[in-house]
């Protein structure tokens, strides 16, 4: 075989695994560049807390002295203790169409895994789920969003070929934003509201939402999260770095909090103006313009047309209870507002007919499928 494998050992290794990736789709139209500045943290143990229980190598994949492929192997031993599982995940994967280059990329993820115990091999999947999960097998004629990775055709087809099966699949929907609330959500929306005595919360300033709520929504999101795929509830120090990290930059007219009558936080929707078309024309990068991209598209009037949906969680026992009706009863006029046409929903497990249901009462097109493989390692 002529593919070397080489690990990443230090700075100029990482920088080109996180270039790769640009380089590969600087010229498609639907792919959405990772933030550089973002990736490097995201490999540092200083910065990341999920190297609290993960650990993790990243390889690259070399042809004739070319630099053809990456993948980063990981292994979450909180999420392996939480489902009972030995497993290795490949994440961050990339790589021209060669067979023979993805074959030596989960060879190498292969045997890192068993070199530390581990017995079957899934992915792609990251650290933890504020990372992108899942490959795309539908869809490639639709724009990425800045939560998902995009991939051209011919990479599930070597999953497929390297013995890889279904493991999960996610489905993604483009929600237009109606004229006016329908008729029925309204109702199901007043009816809930009086019935568990729920007040609707908003706030002016991003500061005083993070200072009120920011803690809440993150330890509300591990109850809300705890039965799905390969979930591991978030530590203190990671709920710290995701406050810091996330929650600043939010717009508090898009970010609706939903309280029981004690005050208590019983359901969260957070959401922020399309950031894809910003982030390919900062190619990945803060500097020079970059900054100015991602600024006018979340605070300036003239951005694009699409609302992405980042966030939304429910307190388990207020599940199927038409909850997500009120919240969106509430952000609906707002996104109409601000001018958006249609909302794109985060990836939402096949299986989770909870969080599909609270679109029934909208136009919708499920426009996008993403996949989680597994195999067996040979030991």
């Amino acid at each position: 075989m002529s593919i070397t494998i080489k690990k990443v050992f230090d700075k100029k290794g990482l920088r080109a695994f996180i270039r790769f990736n640009h380089e590969l789709y600087k010229d498609n139209p639907y792919s959405v560049p990772d933030l550089y500045s973002n990736m490097i943290d995201t490999f540092n143990k200083g910065k990341n807390a999920a190297f609290e229980f993960c650990e993790t190598d990243c390889f690259l994949a070399y042809k004739h002295g070319k630099l053809v492929g990456r993948v980063a192997a990981i292994i979450n031993h909180r999420a392996n203790e939480t489902w009972s599982k030995k497993n290795v995940r490949f994440g961050w994967i990339d790589f021209v169409d060669d067979i023979e280059v993805s074959s030596a990329l989960i060879r190498a993820v292969e045997d890192w895994g068993k070199e530390r115990g581990m017995e079957y091999i899934h992915g792609p999947l990251g650290f933890t789920d504020f990372d992108a999960e899942g490959m795309l097998i539908s869809g490639y004629n639709q724009l990425s969003t800045m939560a998902t990775t995009y991939n051209y055709p011919y990479y599930p087809e070597h999953m497929a070929r390297l013995g890889f099966a279904k493991d999960a699949d996610w489905v993604e929907y483009k929600i237009f934003i109606p004229d006016e609330i329908p008729e029925k959500h309204q109702r199901i929306s007043d009816l809930v509201q009086k019935k568990y005595d729920l007040k609707i919360k908003k706030y002016i300033s991003s500061k005083k939402f993070v200072a009120d709520y920011g803690q809440s929504i993150f330890e509300l999101m591990n109850e809300a999260y705890r039965p799905l795929y390969g979930y591991s509830a978030l530590s203190k120090k990671q709920i710290d770095q995701y406050i810091k990290m996330y929650l600043p930059m939010l717009d508090p007219r898009m970010s609706t909090l939903i309280t029981d009558a004690e005050d208590k936080l019983i359901c969260v929707g957070i959401s922020i103006p399309s950031l894809s078309l910003a982030l390919q024309k900062a190619k990945g990068k803060m500097f020079p313009l970059g900054w100015f991209y991602l600024l006018r598209a979340l605070f300036m009037k003239k951005r694009a047309p699409i609302v992405d949906l980042l966030l939304v969680a429910v307190k388990p026992e207020y599940q199927n209870k038409g909850i997500n009706a009120l919240l969106f009863t509430d952000l609906i006029p707002i996104y109409k507002k601000l001018g958006f046409v249609f909302a794109e929903s985060h990836p939402e497990l096949e299986l989770n007919e909870k969080v599909q249901a609270q679109w029934r009462y909208f136009e919708t097109e499920q426009h996008k499928r993403r996949r989680a493989f597994v195999k067996k390692i040979n030991l």
